[in-house]
């Protein structure tokens, strides 16, 4: 009996500018998952191939980002889309990292896979955050973790995050995203980063891109 093929609930497939991590400011076609209040149209896998081709045929885009709620959910969907045919474009995965499990078949397809964890995360989510970062560095996937901290998060939290990305790869991009206001006034971030740099070399601070123009 032939199996069904998977479907997914996207909230379209937007163009934008990529807001966070190492790719922050490229132009990107968003891959988005939707959440339970969007709006959000049900895509097969040869409809979001199509779909990807003829934007991508329209215009000058640097990569494609998969990202929007959990997408590691979908990743017999997401599978199905990219293992069947090439994307057109360079294809980058924004989760929280919370599927290690997840990530096997879809690492070969990607040049980016991010990490990225808002807030004061929990250990336990940290810790598999960063076992997400292990598996791709095993893999030979270029990786990146993104830290997007709030006002409270002190740097101790920061620092032990870094430290603990460093032991799974070395060769990890770690890019913290100050809160909004707080880098062009609070002189901490210089002491950070010679603290971060000194646990992890490719540590860097950049500012999150605000919408209308950032997106993830």
């Amino acid at each position: 009996m032939q199996t069904a093929s998977p479907t997914a609930a996207l909230a379209g497939v937007p163009a934008g500018v990529q807001a966070m991590g190492p790719w922050i400011g490229r132009r990107q076609l968003f891959v988005r998952f939707a959440a339970e209040a969007e709006t959000a149209t049900m895509y097969t896998p040869d409809a979001l191939s199509n779909e990807l081709d003829r934007v991508a045929a329209r215009s000058a885009y640097h990569s494609i980002s998969v990202s929007g709620r959990d997408p590691l959910a979908n990743a017999a969907f997401l599978g199905a889309v990219f293992g069947n045919r090439a994307a057109p474009l360079p294809l980058m995965l924004d989760c929280d990292g919370q599927r290690p499990e997840a990530l096997g078949g879809l690492l070969p397809h990607l040049a980016l896979f991010q990490v990225t964890l808002e807030g004061s995360p929990a250990d336990a989510f940290v810790e598999r955050g960063v076992n997400s970062l292990r598996i791709a560095a095993a893999a030979g996937v270029e990786h990146a973790l993104v830290l997007s901290p709030e006002e409270k998060t002190t740097d101790g939290q920061l620092l032990r995050v870094v430290s603990q990305a460093h032991l799974a790869s070395g060769r990890a991009v770690i890019v913290v995203h100050p809160p909004d206001g707080t880098a062009e006034k609070d002189r901490r971030w210089l002491t950070f980063m010679e603290q971060a740099a000194a646990l992890h070399a490719d540590t860097r601070i950049l500012l999150r891109l605000p919408r209308p123009t950032g997106m993830r």
